[in-house]
This record gives C-alpha cells, structure tokens and sequence, in this order.
C-alpha cells in the first residue's frame, strides 16, 4: 500500500468523525433543556467537529497541491481560539441576565 492511501485514509476518518462530532453537538443544541447547558453543544462537540473536517482538508488539499494549505491552518486556530471565549462571554451574560435554570443544571449561582 502506497503513501497516498495511507493519507486518504486519514482524511476519510477526520471528515467521518468530524462529521460525527458535529451531528453531536448540533443534536444537544437542539435537544438540551436550558440555554447554559445548550451552550455546550456548539462550544465543545461542534468546534471539535469542525476542526476535524478542517483538518481533514488541510490535509487533503496539502498533498495534493503546491504545499501547505495555510488557509485551513488559520481556519482551525481562530475557530479554536473564539469558540471558547464567546462560549465565556455568552455564559456571563446569561448569568447577569439571571437566565431560568432547569432543575437538571449544576452549578452554584453567585450572589450579585
């Protein structure tokens, strides 16, 4: 077996399990029950979704072109960057708006 099965291979898992994480991450934005737990969908299952296929495809289009992709590259490290923080910024705002909590959610809320 020859280099690029070895690599078409890869692509194929990161595209297969990016695809994955990110139905996961789209299924608990829709299904959870309060806005800080739905918070974790789009910010921990989706991004890691995302980075996978962007990865995948850094890959890909870096074997078989002139290079290093570096669009991808830069893709991948700004999503990882503000996902988290925006995910913080949302979670603050949330809690001085005193968001209605499910029973289901932990977490102590702080007094103001």
């Amino acid at each position: 077996m020859n280099f690029a099965f070895w690599i078409e291979a890869l692509v194929a898992a990161l595209i297969l399990a990016g695809s994955v994480f990110a139905l996961i991450g789209s299924i608990g934005l829709w299904k959870l029950p309060d806005f800080f737990m739905r918070l974790h969908g789009p910010t921990k299952a989706t991004t890691l979704g995302v980075g996978a296929l962007v990865i995948g495809s850094l890959l890909y289009f870096s074997t078989r072109g002139a290079g290093l992709s570096l669009h991808e590259l830069l893709i991948t490290i700004f999503l990882f960057l503000t996902a988290p923080v925006s995910a913080n910024l949302l979670a603050k705002a949330a809690l001085h708006q005193e968001l209605k909590r499910s029973k289901k959610t932990k977490g102590k809320v702080w007094p103001q």
